[in-house]
């Protein structure tokens, strides 16, 4: 306690920490951040189309580039949406996983770590490099972090644990 009995600012916050932790609420953002990450990138290689994503795929040397590609681009959407809602996180990082460590290896190693590379700035804007292996880490890390707690507040694999639970307990 801080002077005359009232807790200090530091307490407070160590406090909040300790709660949303013990909780499982600080998983939530970025659950919520990974799962839309995932999702918008397969969205956009749909949108492009699969095809256009396959060249990509075959450029690296990926053996089915096309089915690879289709196979991938789902996952990401559906898995992204997936891992949103909090429903099938620990299964699903796993080939997330392995989706970011095959960018990494076949596109981003050679540029470096670094995902910003400002190269120069024109009167259109900021003109950038490519982008380096720092944001395939982040995401690595991220999903090891979230396959590692326990299932999340406000989510799908969290209502399935209760549940079981629950069911354990009335069995018994």
């Amino acid at each position: 306690m801080g002077r005359g009995g009232a807790m200090t600012l530091r307490q407070r916050l160590a406090g909040a920490r300790g709660a949303a932790g013990a909780s499982g609420w600080a998983l939530v953002p970025l659950r919520l951040l990974v799962g839309y990450g995932f999702a918008a990138h397969g969205y956009a290689k749909l949108a492009r189309g699969p095809a256009a994503f396959a060249e990509i795929l075959s450029a690296i040397g990926i053996p089915g580039a096309l089915p690879t590609a289709w196979i991938t681009s789902l996952l990401e959407l559906v898995g992204g949406v997936s891992i949103m809602l909090g429903a099938a996180v620990l299964p699903l990082a796993v080939p997330f996983v392995a989706v970011m460590l095959t960018a990494l290896v076949g596109v981003h190693a050679r540029y470096g770590f670094s995902s910003v590379r400002l190269k120069s700035v024109s009167a259109a804007g900021a003109v950038f490099g490519p982008v380096g292996y720092e944001v395939n880490l982040l995401y690595i890390a991220a999903l090891i972090a979230l396959a590692l707690e326990r299932p999340t507040p406000l989510s799908v694999d969290r209502w399935i644990e209760n549940r079981g639970r629950r069911r354990q307990i009335a069995g018994d």
